[in-house]
């Protein structure tokens, strides 16, 4: 079963984000309080805890939101779904709108190890249906409506 590990969020760009207990997600705007919300299709930052295991790996110590992800999961291989699919998190429903994303050049994680998981394996979304995300919540891939 895939669940969240953390929730994160910035009040400024260009910042690394913090863990916060939970996120309210709003339709046409993505995550109340976090700097990259907006109406666009990359509302919500989503990362797999397996991803940033592989960078682990190389001898970093990251912690949630080092990779500017607003939500970070485990147990679902996020890089493999499809644009348009539906994932509910929690109360919330939400829909991949892209996968991956180009590279800062000055990305203290590129800087350090020479690569970055984020731009091949992190992927973004839009918020369909509102609510609180929390830690331990369930992400379960939703059939999309015809």
């Amino acid at each position: 079963m895939a669940e969240v590990i953390a929730v994160c969020i910035s009040e400024r760009k260009g910042i690394r984000k913090h863990e916060v207990p939970s996120i309210r997600v709003q339709c046409g705007h993505g995550i109340a309080g976090d700097a990259h919300a907006g109406n666009w299709h990359r509302q919500i930052s989503l990362l797999a805890e397996e991803s940033v295991d592989k960078m682990r790996a190389l001898g970093l110590t990251l912690q949630p939101g080092d990779f500017a992800e607003n939500i970070l999961t485990r147990g679902l291989e996020l890089k493999s779904l499809p644009i348009g699919t539906r994932l509910r998190v929690g109360e919330t429903l939400l829909e991949v709108t892209q996968i991956g994303k180009k590279c800062h050049n000055d990305c203290e994680i590129k800087k350090l190890t020479g690569s970055c998981v984020m731009p091949t394996e992190g992927i973004f979304a839009i918020v369909l249906q509102e609510g609180e995300i929390f830690p331990g919540d369930t992400v379960t891939l939703e059939p999309c409506e015809e």
